[in-house]
Formats: C-alpha cells, sequence, structure tokens
C-alpha cells in the first residue's frame, strides 16, 4: 500500500512541476483576481479534469478513444483554435491595477479556458495516458486504487497551492508591472502549447 501511495504522488508530482500552460494559467488566475475566492472556478476545473484524465488512464478508456484517428483529429484542432485564441486574450489583458476599465476573467470564462488547456492539451493527456496509465498496470485492488487517489490528490493540492503563489505575487505587485509581464510570458508559454498541437496535426 504505502509503495502504491508514494509511487503515486512521486508520479503525479513529476509529471505536473513542470511549467506548462495548465500551471501558467491557473497562476495568473490566481494573480489577477481580486481574491482568492475569485479563482476557486479555475482552480476546481483543472483539478476535475485532471482527476478526469487520470481516470481514464488508470481504468484504460482513453487508450480506446486515441485509436480513433478522427476524433484525435478533431480533439487536437479543437484545442489548438482555443489555445491561439486564450493566448491572444491573456496578451491583451492588462492588470486592473494599470488600467482602470480592465475586469478579471468572469468564471465562465475562467472554466472555458482551463477546460481547454487541460482536456485539449495532447502533451498532458499522453503524459496521463502513457505514464500514469502505464504505471498503474503494476497494482490492483486496493493498491491501485491508492495510487489513483495519491496522484488524484497530488493534482488538486497543486492547483490550489499555484492559485494561491500566484494570489500573494499579485498581492506584493502594487503597480500591476510584474503581472504585465506575468501574462505577457503566460500567453507565449500557451502559444507554443498550440504550436506543438499543430505541428502533432501536421504529422497526422
Amino acid at each position: 500500500m504505502l509503495t502504491a501511495l508514494f509511487h503515486g504522488i512521486a508520479l503525479a508530482l513529476g509529471l505536473i512541476l513542470p511549467l506548462g500552460a495548465q500551471n501558467v494559467f491557473v497562476f495568473n488566475q490566481g494573480a489577477s483576481q481580486p481574491n482568492f475566492k475569485k479563482a476557486i472556478p479555475v482552480i476546481v476545473t483543472a483539478s476535475l479534469c485532471d482527476t478526469f484524465l487520470i481516470l481514464l488512464a488508470i481504468l484504460g478508456v482513453s487508450v480506446i478513444v486515441f485509436a480513433i484517428p478522427a476524433l484525435q483529429t478533431a480533439l487536437f484542432s479543437i484545442g489548438l483554435l482555443f489555445l491561439l485564441y486564450m493566448g491572444w486574450s491573456i496578451w491583451r489583458s492588462k492588470p486592473s491595477k494599470l488600467e482602470q476599465d480592465a475586469t478579471p476573467l468572469s468564471s465562465k470564462k475562467q472554466i472555458l479556458f482551463a477546460l481547454s488547456v487541460s482536456l485539449l492539451n495532447p502533451h498532458a493527456i499522453m503524459d496521463t495516458i502513457g505514464v500514469i496509465g502505464t504505471s498503474s498496470l503494476n497494482y490492483a485492488g486496493i493498491d491501485k486504487v491508492i495510487f489513483a487517489c495519491a496522484t488524484i490528490l497530488v493534482s488538486w493540492l497543486w492547483f490550489s497551492s499555484i492559485a494561491f503563489a500566484g494570489k500573494l505575487v499579485g498581492q506584493i505587485d502594487t503597480n500591476g508591472k510584474i503581472m504585465l509581464i506575468i501574462n505577457k510570458i503566460s500567453a507565449i508559454i500557451i502559444w507554443i502549447v498550440a504550436a506543438y498541437i499543430a505541428y502533432k496535426l501536421f504529422q497526422m
């Protein structure tokens, strides 16, 4: 049981720690929202998406989905469009401290963007299937349940922590200049992910 627990924690941390579009977006929302409570939609959405992908990978359902080329192409195409739009929106956005009429993303947009950056990111999906799904084959019964719960728990704690870290940066950034730079970096990272998706589509 302990082996499955620690394996799940270590694996989830290894996959979630690298800087990517999902982490950047959650951090950005933590920093740009007026209070931490307003960032809860993005935290919950990103965490639920990871939970969904992890369960699909462990249950083996995701392998069946990716065996259908047309479905894979459609998924990647929609993801590409969403990420291009999201990157453009974040690039153009200005912190409210710099612009009086600037408004943070609504709960609806947070959820929509978090869904796209989580579920339509082939790199994240393939990591979940290839690494977590494959690793789960080493366990059965209660050990597999513990392994799944450990990876899911890390995901929820991580997204809450990174949004909180963003909130702290937002509070320190009294004139909004740091957040302006973070917005530009966030948009660039999201566009890099979009370029990766375009490359994968070209290969299909």
